[in-house]
């Protein structure tokens, strides 16, 4: 009878990470124990889609199959020293030690928080919205050979439409003459 309760005792132990290699197709922990017992080279099971580091000091949770704690999985890790906080209800988050963040607020808004966003798309990348702003405090810079509009494009003064056709209909008064519209327009 104790060789069974100890085997359900031991087949889910909780522990914090002390080491971690993630060079193989699967990630693998190592972890210390209550009781100060240590295990190594415990695959770490992830979702899906989804990876992740954890640091040294990160909580985990392991199953040991049959209680045998001679080959274990690593089924979650945690890591409440960086966990963002006061989420609203059915709000989701990912995050890092560093303060980046992808926050899924409520009202359909997501937020994400970084010092630098880098996109890498080989073909394209397509924004399709009713509005876009774009709040640049020290510039905003476009390398193309080409940067085209389907519609307007306005600064504080003027649009690019209203310049043309102030260009192609002006006049010069020249010595109580007016000169004929110019040879060029602009196109």
């Amino acid at each position: 009878m104790r060789k069974v309760l100890n085997k359900i005792m031991n087949l889910v132990s909780r522990g914090y990470i002390t080491f971690s290699d993630s060079n193989s197709k699967c990630q693998t922990l190592q972890i210390k124990m209550s009781g100060g017992e240590q295990k190594s080279d415990i695959e770490h099971i992830e979702p899906y889609g989804f990876t992740s580091r954890p640091l040294d000091g990160a909580e985990a949770v392991a199953l040991f199959l049959d209680g045998d704690k001679s080959h274990g999985v690593i089924l979650t890790t945690g890591d409440r020293r960086y966990r963002i906080t006061s989420l609203k209800k059915g709000e989701v988050a990912i995050y890092t030690d560093e303060g980046d963040a992808i926050i899924f607020n409520r009202n359909n808004e997501i937020n994400v928080k970084t010092k630098k966003f880098i996109v890498n798309a080989d073909d394209a990348i397509e924004l399709n919205t009713k509005n876009l702003v774009v709040s640049a405090s020290s510039k905003a810079q476009f390398n193309t050979p080409l940067f085209k509009s389907s519609g307007e494009i306005a600064d504080k003064t003027s649009t690019i439409s209203n310049i043309r056709t102030i260009y192609n209909g002006h006049t010069h008064n020249e010595t109580s003459t007016v000169t004929h519209n110019p040879n060029q327009k602009m196109g």
